[in-house]
Order: C-alpha cells, then structure tokens, then sequence
C-alpha cells in the first residue's frame, strides 16, 4: 500500500477524474486549494481579508492504493501531460506506507 498524492489545476478537474478511474483507483480524497509558482510578495501585505484570491484554483487528491494501480496511473498521466499547451500539468508523487490499520 502506498500513499499517491496528486495536484491538478481547476481547468484539468474533469480530465484527473478519467484518470483515476482508468487507472480504476475508485477511492480517493480530495480537496480545493490555491496553487502557486512563485512566493507572492503581495500576500505579506495584505490585510486578514483580502478581497482577491492570490494564487490558482487548484485540486488535491490523496489515495491509499497498490502499487500496480499507482503505476498505470502515472503512464496515464505522463502520455497526458504530454499533450498540454499549459505550463500546468498534473503532478503526482507516492510515499510508501510503514504501517496502517
């Protein structure tokens, strides 16, 4: 078993979801974050409620999969981060687990 955590622009949302089930990884978390290329210098001088959101829509998803899955997602992703005109591809990386319940 191993952790795989992947990171997608808002725009690629529907193409990571036929990823996932390609790869027939049908459990999975996700959650709405902003992503950012660089440190935004502008965030250090804003007040507490900005009226701008700073960075990208973004997704993160996180599944506790086997590796054989995690291997045939990550062909899926690469023959698809190959086709993009954006400098945004889906990124994804896997952390073994030592010990679950």
């Amino acid at each position: 078993m191993k952790l795989l955590i992947v990171t997608v622009v808002d725009e690629f949302h529907k193409e990571a979801m036929q990823l996932f089930k390609k790869a027939h990884i049908e459990r999975f978390s996700g959650s709405d974050i902003d992503g950012y290329k660089e440190a935004p210098s502008f965030l250090m001088n804003t007040s507490w409620f900005p009226s701008e959101r700073g960075g990208t829509e973004s997704n993160m998803y996180f599944s506790f999969t086997e590796e054989a899955k995690i291997d045939t997602f990550f062909e899926l992703v690469t023959e698809f981060n190959k086709h993009l005109e954006t400098d945004n591809p889906i990124k994804a990386i896997v952390v073994p687990i030592e010990k679950y319940i």
